[in-house]
């Protein structure tokens, strides 16, 4: 069904490195792995994503943020992104991809289903977006 899950965000060094370790947490045995539309190619996980990800146990550290590329979509079976805007982007990339492009935020009950960029804000933003991304890949897990 869904074996290779990519995760997709702007930088790819707050959100989307964060939900692919819980993912992998959470789901041993499937294939995944982030990217950034607008990637700063190279960089590890942001320092206070970092921290967050790592007191709740999680494996960020050899992260190296990439260029998300039509390769990446295509050999996904499920792209999840962070905010519709982030959906319409990927399927400007690549059109075929859209229709297995989901929300992370998809089964969030309360609030927006987006997950705002923590980038450049405050430690109670990153804390807040932790939260969202810890409460959507909870929600994900169950259904994959």
């Amino acid at each position: 069904m869904f074996d290779r899950i990519l995760v997709v965000c702007i930088g790819n060094i707050c959100r989307s490195p964060v939900a692919e370790a819980m993912l992998k947490q959470r789901c041993p045995g499937k294939t995944i792995a982030s990217a950034g539309l607008g990637a700063l190619v190279g960089q590890g996980v942001e320092p206070t994503a970092r921290r967050l990800a790592e007191a709740d146990g999680l494996d960020v550290q050899d992260h190296s943020a990439r260029q998300l590329d039509q390769e990446m979509l295509q050999q996904a079976d499920l792209v999840l992104v962070m905010s519709d805007g982030q959906r319409r982007a990927v399927g400007e990339l690549s059109p075929a991809a859209l229709g297995k492009t989901m929300l992370l935020g998809h089964w969030l009950t309360q609030g927006d289903k987006d997950i705002p960029d923590p980038y450049r804000k405050s430690g109670d933003v990153f804390t807040y977006v932790h939260q969202r991304l810890t409460q959507s890949v909870d929600a994900w897990a169950d259904k994959l």
